[in-house]
């Protein structure tokens, strides 16, 4: 039979309709020296408990007038954590003497609800039975840590695919024109910064790698959204007018892909404060993708050229390699960054012997032959190599 506490629990989330489920962790009640003392709450809270969303760089707070089971009364804050590495809600202030926060409380089973955008109740259940009835009236299972009952009807928190898809349909919903590359990359970062909770953590090749591929499935969204319908409800003229659009539509393709390479290049160098310019003007030695440290550098005679870096930047690069050997000759080794999935052992050591150094992404080094003695170097190596020789 279920206790007095655990039956007005369920009696309130029924009535209102909504209930966070979460079992009291040791992080929770401050017993892990990470100095987080604090109800940790799940994204999807938002629009129950705050309305701040979970946005990437920024923190927010919202006071909440909580009442607990024992009729006591806290003024407590909902603080939304997204500046660094952090990307967290947590319900804390909750004043002296509170009993709910402590090592005996480890294991049992928070139960908010809200009642309004700020007021919400609270319980915490410690008996079995009061935990098993709870959850099985709801249909809800706080696996892990927690379970959200939520418009009448269990909820699970969206993973991090569904969390891209989502964002993505969103962002090409309200377009009707397609927007400039630096945009699609801008937002790319926004959805994987909000998505993805170690996004920030990644290293600079499989950064480099997600990032790509996610922008393509805005471009494609995108695309769907402009030009879907017009293709669609179109009766084209003769066979020259639809292949005008065609031609549009693959021009745009091919555009968007080497740009896209660019910008999330560019971003990695700015992370990692590596000066360069992107499509410098060298005058009569051309136009490579990136110089590094600079345009000056590279002109002024008297500087080291071991500390200049000519890079080339090609998605493919089976063919066009041959065209980063005639930028920036003042600098006898180039560096080409792409994203071929592989190429043949010999093609490896002519560019090798061209003194052109292939730079690829750690997760597509396995289509690369593996006793090759010339080897690509990984994003993130080459970036502690210029770090070292231009600082």
């Amino acid at each position: 039979m279920s206790s007095p506490y655990c039956e007005r629990a369920i009696e309130d989330a029924l009535a209102q309709g909504n209930a966070l489920l979460k079992f009291i962790s040791r992080n929770n009640v401050g017993l892990t020296g990470s100095h987080e003392c604090g109800f940790y709450l799940p994204k999807i809270i938002h629009g129950l408990f705050t309305p701040h969303p979970p946005e990437k760089g920024f923190n927010s707070k919202h006071d909440v007038h909580v009442t607990w089971q024992d009729g006591r009364i806290t003024e407590s804050v909902v603080t939304w954590y997204g500046k660094g590495t952090r990307s967290e809600y947590r319900l804390t202030r909750f004043g002296k003497d509170f009993p709910y926060l402590n090592e005996g409380v480890v294991g049992d089973l928070l139960v908010l609800i809200s009642t309004s955008p700020n007021e919400a109740l609270a319980y915490v259940l410690d008996l079995d039975e009061d935990i098993e009835d709870i959850q099985t009236t709801l249909g809800v299972e706080a696996i892990g840590e927690w379970g959200v009952f939520k418009d009448g009807a269990p909820q699970q928190e969206e993973n991090e695919d569904a969390c891209v898809e989502r964002r993505i349909r969103l962002f090409a919903a309200e377009l009707d024109h397609f927007p400039d590359n630096v945009v699609f990359s801008g937002m790319t970062r926004e959805i994987l910064a909000g998505c993805l909770k170690r996004f920030s953590l990644l290293n600079p090749d499989k950064s480099l790698v997600k990032a790509y591929s996610v922008e393509y499935e805005i471009f494609q969204a995108v695309e769907r959204q402009v030009c879907g319908n017009d293709i669609a409800g179109k009766l084209f003229r003769n066979i020259d007018d639809f292949l005008k659009v065609a031609s549009s539509i693959m021009n745009r393709r091919k555009s968007r892909a080497g740009r896209s390479l660019e910008n999330h290049v560019e971003t990695l160098l700015q992370a990692a404060n590596i000066p360069h310019k992107m499509r410098p003007n060298l005058g009569p030695d051309g136009t490579p993708d990136i110089i590094i440290p600079s345009v000056e550098a590279y002109l002024d005679l008297a500087y080291p050229v071991n500390r200049i870096f000519v890079v080339g930047l090609k998605t493919t690069c089976k063919d066009r390699w041959r065209q980063v050997t005639q930028e920036g000759p003042r600098i006898e080794r180039k560096h080409l960054l792409t994203l071929q999935q592989g190429i043949t052992e010999k093609q490896l050591a002519q560019m090798d012997a061209a003194k052109v150094s292939l730079v690829v992404p750690e997760p597509l080094h396995k289509y690369y032959p593996d006793d090759c003695p010339v080897k690509p170097l990984t994003v993130e190596a080459f970036i502690e190599e210029v770090r070292q020789k231009t600082t």
